[in-house]
């Protein structure tokens, strides 16, 4: 593996000639093995999958399973991919198990192996439809009891098949086929600026080369300038106003002594000294 390889997951160890040890381990059971951005990936024979497993937990030491994922390839006849990432806690080391497969063959389970295998079946089996053989509890785990269909297939609409509301007169939940209320809903990838090769919503009423109707003028802004428009009373008289010389007086005698500005000190000009060049 190259050292140099940044990765954005936790370090772990790197071990130098894996691939072939785990290919003579594994024999004709190894359809594939990739080595790619610091990661091994192990493709294996679907009926061979649980002998694997064990060999690799055994064996190898890969004691845990921490996770199974699916992947959807609609163009391939077996569409489906089962990936089970194992974790070795004695050498620091992350490895992909992966196994293809169908809607109809099912892939065996390794519940026997890791008891946590049976939660993240039933994950893949309700996202992707994956049936898995031996499983003793594989239902639906993330979707509702009634859910058509698997939400994570390629194939599936994004806005599924049926929706569930409260009904105010039946009182309870129920289910309703999907309604889009919504316009625009078939969506394209032509550019509206190159000019679109059908008529939206609202061009019809327009006919073909008339002169686009010139726009409406603003409006003109209300400005209100009497007095009796805005309510605003006389001006009033600056001179009355202003207070009288008694009242300034009054004001003055009532400020503290604090307030009083502070007198400025005089200035006192330095004195020249006599010249005593007479008293020579």
């Amino acid at each position: 593996m190259n050292d140099a390889v940044l990765h954005s997951a936790p370090r772990i160890a790197q071990i130098d000639g894996l691939a072939d040890v785990i290919r003579d381990l594994l024999g004709r059971d190894v359809v594939e093995i990739v080595d790619a951005y610091g990661e091994l990936s192990v493709t294996v024979t679907r009926e061979a999958l649980a002998g694997a497993m064990e060999a690799l937990r055994d064996r190898l030491a890969y004691q845990q399973l921490m996770e199974i994922a699916g992947v959807d390839y609609p163009e391939r006849a077996e569409r489906f991919e089962v990936c089970y990432h194992l974790l070795s806690v004695t050498k620091n080391h992350r490895l992909r198990v992966k196994v293809q497969t169908d809607e109809d063959h099912p892939v065996p389970t390794v519940t026997h192996l890791w008891p946590v295998a049976g939660w993240l079946e039933r994950e893949v089996f309700d996202m992707y439809g994956v049936l898995f053989a031996g499983n003793a509890d594989l239902r639906r785990i993330l979707t509702d009891y009634g859910f058509r269909g698997h939400p994570f297939r390629k194939d599936f609409p994004l806005t599924g098949y049926v929706e569930l509301r409260y009904s105010e007169e039946q009182k309870r939940v129920v289910y309703e086929p999907v309604r889009l209320a919504q316009d625009f809903r078939s969506f394209d990838f032509m550019s509206p600026w190159e000019g679109a090769q059908y008529v939206l919503p609202g061009d019809e009423k327009v006919a073909p080369g008339a002169p686009t109707p010139p726009a409406a003028p603003a409006p003109t802004p209300k400005v209100t300038q009497k007095a009796a428009d805005t309510g605003a009373g006389e001006p009033a008289n600056k001179e009355a106003a202003k207070p009288s010389r008694a009242k300034k007086a009054e004001a003055e005698a009532v400020k503290p002594a604090s307030a009083a500005a502070p007198a400025k000190p005089k200035a006192v000009r330095a004195r020249k000294p006599k010249s005593t060049e007479g008293d020579a």
